[in-house]
């Protein structure tokens, strides 16, 4: 049959007599020879059925696959770790909800993934993979547009009466806050639909990384999995980076989209919340739509069989092989406690997994805490921190995916060659992560905590004689800088009793607790007692520091895409998906989850000052111990990457290649295809 000029007989409609002969004489035909005879019938032209446009066919290619999983890739990205990640302290205010239940919203979504997928990626091996995919967009698109519902469900924001930042002698609202049970809210109640927002995005995220992965090595040459699958991943990444651009400016939007005209609020004000929501609706039309191209994929592109024929085994020769294709192991639901089994007894696979996880568990604490370390370690802006660390992430991520990508493509390295580059990568990574005991900053003075007030009060207590009547609140962190170079925690901390704007930038006057300057030119410096924001820090190493984490980032991640290629190679061709869905599990189970966790509980304790407010509750840390942070940040990072190579070396002495028959019988295989057909 003839398309647009092209001879394809993957297009070809098998016989009747072909049929007959392979019914009639089951036992001569090899069940290699078989399978690849199956996957020829399933290749087929980019379509709907009978409508199968020739403008289609351009796409009904590898390259035409690569671009829609790319873009659903980038899509799952802007939306999982892009906006829901940006968009949590502004959940947190809107609908009264404390850190340890946004906590539970975002994990959510790894929790949805482990629980699915085992069985996605075990049933999905033998289906039809674009149809999944075309699924996952479903899901991610249905879970984007519940996640926004609480915004058109919860009514309009109500934004309170301003309080007051500066000291207030008469006793004025701000300092009446006593410690009293709140009117119930029902808004805490929005948590269950975010939760379930989260879940059916990590529904949808489940195929994407499975079956869309075993569905690029499928249809490429051996030789170039690497590269394809490096270009997917990294296009993965990028989706953070834009949805935290694009959440980072639609925080700047009233979250009402219109100011009530009877107040006077603006980004600076405490009370302002952004519109977090509509990324999400945006990404709903939009990742929908990527459902279309999905849906005409055929379940194999054209020429997946005679790639296939062409590729020579290099699964982990411990029979494991042999034992799925003479008991046809992944056919039934049956099968899935044998099928899972011969994958956790694969002593490199299981290598590979754990080294993995113990990497992700590294990457993700990093991706949520690095601005706040910037922050703390180098005195610098929330947002100004979170756009250096995605600077300096998401680029160099990218970057370590796509160069490993190429090269283990270029130099056309078999499974072991492969988990030895692993070996290079990632003790490059940690040689780098010794960044931390040179690069890092000791605190600036901080009144309360590292100063005493001039003497008149104490260490780690904020009240001293000169602000004991201002009824400051220790909830209200607003730092201010004094002309005596000393950090307070609030102009109302400070002293000051009233403020001015100087050159758009909010001043303090008449300040008790300020000191007279410490430089003799500090008077031309400061025509007012204090600036809002923190001090300027001194230390000037964070273009070392950001210099070699980048590059440290760019090695750590030169090896996922190598992890995931060795992964597909030592498993047999029929478990591979169901090999990189056990995969996700571990590296959710012991990586992303605990991750975060572990470094939270590492950064908070290297916490020098809490908030606790009029009911003896201790929320945030509001000041840190920044060496101390940066040796407990560098431990963790060092262990696991410790930990990481020694399981990569245990993967290259476990690892025995199938024997040297294999390449044969494949050709031989491949001989008797090309007659079939």
């Amino acid at each position: 049959m003839k398309r647009g000029g092209i001879e394809n007989p993957a297009f070809e409609q098998p016989s009747p007599d072909l049929g007959r002969r392979r019914r009639s004489r089951p036992a001569e035909v090899d069940p290699g020879v078989l399978a690849e005879a199956e996957a020829e019938a399933e290749e087929g032209p980019c379509g709907w059925g009978s409508c199968t446009p020739k403008s289609l066919q351009l796409c009904n290619n590898p390259e035409g696959y690569l671009a829609a999983y790319s873009l659903l890739a980038i899509f799952q990205g802007i939306v999982v770790n892009g906006l829901v990640n940006i968009s949590i302290s502004t959940i947190e205010k809107r609908y009264e909800l404390n850190s340890s239940l946004t906590g539970l919203i975002s994990a959510s979504y790894d929790i949805a993934f482990c629980v699915l997928s085992l069985f996605v990626s075990f049933f999905g091996e033998r289906g039809h993979k674009p149809r999944w995919l075309a699924f996952s967009a479903f899901m991610l698109g249905l879970g984007s547009l519940v996640f926004s519902l609480p915004h058109f469900s919860s009514g309009k924001y109500d934004y309170g009466a301003k309080l007051e930042d500066t000291c207030q002698i008469s006793g004025a609202s701000s300092a009446n806050f006593t410690c009293s049970a709140s009117t119930k809210s029902s808004l805490p109640n929005y948590l269950h639909v975010f939760i379930l927002g989260q879940l059916l995005l990590g529904v949808g995220g489940t195929p994407l990384y499975t079956l869309g992965t075993a569905f690029i090595d499928d249809s490429v040459p051996k030789h170039k999995s690497s590269l394809y699958i490096g270009i997917g991943y990294s296009m993965s990444l990028l989706g953070p980076a834009i949805g935290y651009v694009l959440g980072g400016q639609l925080l700047t939007i009233y979250i009402d989209i219109q100011i009530p005209e009877s107040i006077n609020m603006d980004q600076d004000d405490p009370r302002w919340l952004g519109a977090w929501w509509i990324g999400f609706v945006a990404c709903f039309f939009a990742i929908w739509l990527i459902i279309i191209p999905f849906s005409c994929f055929p379940k194999h592109l054209p020429g997946t069989a005679k790639i296939q024929a062409e590729k020579i085994s290099e699964t982990h020769n411990d029979g494991s092989e042999a034992l799925v294709e003479t008991k046809n192991i992944g056919k039934s639901f049956k099968d899935f406690p044998m099928a899972l089994l011969i994958l956790l007894k694969n002593p490199v696979l299981m290598s590979l997994i754990v080294a993995s996880s113990s990497e992700a568990l590294v990457a993700t604490g990093f991706a949520t805490f690095l601005p706040k370390f910037i922050e703390n370690q180098f005195g610098k802006t929330s947002s100004f921190s979170a756009t250096l660390g995605g600077l300096v992430l998401i680029p160099a991520a990218a970057l370590g995916q796509i160069i490993s990508g190429i090269l283990v493509s270029k130099c056309k390295m078999d499974c072991k060659s492969i988990i030895k580059f692993m070996i290079g990568t990632c003790s490059m990574a940690l040689l780098l992560n010794t960044v931390f005991l040179f690069a890092k900053c000791g605190n600036e003075p901080f009144a309360g905590v590292s100063e005493t007030y001039n003497g008149t009060g104490m260490l780690h207590n904020l009240t001293a004689p000169c602000n004991a009547n201002c009824g400051c609140l220790r909830f209200m962190y607003y730092p201010v800088c004094g002309r005596d170079e000393i950090q307070y925690f609030s102009p109302c901390f400070a002293g000051c009793s009233s403020h001015i704007f100087n050159n758009k930038k909010k001043a303090y006057d008449n300040c008790s607790c300020i000191g007279k300057p410490k430089r003799e030119n500090g008077s031309e410096d400061f025509s007012f007692d204090a600036v809002a924001g923190k001090c300027p820090t001194q230390c000037e190493v964070l273009p070392l520091f950001l210099t070699f984490f980048f590059f440290t980032v760019v090695f750590t991640f030169m090896a996922v895409t190598p992890t995931t290629v060795a992964i597909l190679r030592c498993v047999p061709d029929k478990q591979r998906s169901f090999a990189l869905g056990v995969q996700s599990v571990f590296l959710r189970l012991l990586g992303t989850i605990p991750g975060p966790i572990l470094f939270g509980v590492a950064i908070d304790n290297s916490c020098a000052l809490w908030d606790i407010d009029e009911c003896k509750t201790k929320g945030a840390c509001w000041v840190y111990d920044n060496e101390r942070m940066a040796y407990l940040l560098m431990g963790i990072s060092a262990a696991c990457k410790i930990v990481t190579i020694i399981f990569v070396v245990m993967a290259v002495y476990l690892y025995k290649p199938p024997p040297a028959s294999t390449a044969a019988s494949q050709n031989d295989s491949e001989m008797v295809s090309s007659v079939h057909a």
